[in-house]
């Protein structure tokens, strides 16, 4: 009887194995991807001890800066710059080595060859780089604001979402660069250019605040700057309703464009 209620509903089942294969897919993709993370002491570095060694570099350049005529502290501004070190250097530059390595060892090719839907391969192989990142943002919100005298963020909406649409912008990113590099080796020189940009002009090292308006203005449009703006303006609160409509309008945009870039030209082979 059971099997002629399932055989009336065919359909229904069908739809509830497909769902359920593909979650089961992208977790056991995901479980896979976090060994292989866990074995590489390289990756765990750049993920979980540059990020804070970045930021204890900082502190005393943030020191002789004039952060008071801005309202800010050297906490207060070093803080969010942490996060988005931890974007940087533990998502977009693991997940850049992660996708090449995958690519040349011929990983990606096999893995379309089976049930694997691109999108499905390109998330999973991201989700534990990207969980581990929020993990540590969680921890460095907390246990900054504890040890350094801050006040916790003013509006943790604005904070989630910079997290949310940096992550996004790092990991297509990463996928984006992964198609210059030939090797793994090659990978760590491909994500400067972007690492550069985004640490000088994306308000981590200095921030935009105390920049003249007009080259403030053009360093917003980096791809990582309305992320951090938005991370900034959750954590120290008044932001102008307009400039954060401003900010979030463009750190999608810059999302949009880095997934469409992702659909135009990462590579599944490797480089010949």
């Amino acid at each position: 009887m059971s099997a002629t209620v399932c055989a009336a509903d065919a359909e229904e089942c069908w739809e509830r194995r497909t769902e359920t294969g593909a979650g089961a897919r992208l977790l056991a993709l995901g479980r896979a991807e976090f060994t292989l993370l866990g074995r590489n002491k390289t990756a765990l570095f750049m993920t979980l001890i540059m990020p804070v060694t970045l930021a204890f570099a900082m502190k005393p350049a943030l020191g002789g800066m004039d952060l008071s005529g801005m309202g800010l502290s050297v906490a207060a501004a070093l803080l969010p710059a942490t996060l988005g070190y931890v974007l940087l250097f533990g998502v977009y530059s693991n997940m850049t080595g992660a996708y090449v390595a995958r690519r040349e060892e011929l990983v990606l090719k096999r893995l379309r060859t089976g049930e694997l839907r691109d999108l499905e391969i390109l998330a999973g192989m991201a989700m534990p780089s990207a969980l581990l990142g929020m993990v540590q943002c969680a921890l460095l919100v907390v246990l900054g604001s504890a040890t350094l005298d801050v006040e916790p963020p003013d509006s943790p909406d604005l904070l989630i979402a910079g997290i949310l649409i940096g992550l996004v912008v790092v990991v297509a990113f990463a996928a984006v660069s992964s198609a210059l590099a030939r090797t793994t080796e090659a990978s760590q020189l491909v994500v400067l250019p972007l690492m550069m940009l985004s640490l000088g002009g994306s308000g981590m090292v200095v921030p935009l605040e105390i920049l003249p308006d007009r080259i403030a203005s053009v360093l917003e449009l980096l791809p990582l700057s309305p992320a951090m703006e938005l991370i900034r303006a959750g954590w120290n609160g008044g932001a102008d309703p307009g400039d954060t409509l401003k900010q979030l309008v463009l750190g999608l945009a810059w999302a949009g464009v880095a997934v469409f870039a992702v659909r135009r030209w990462f590579r599944w082979e490797p480089r010949r």
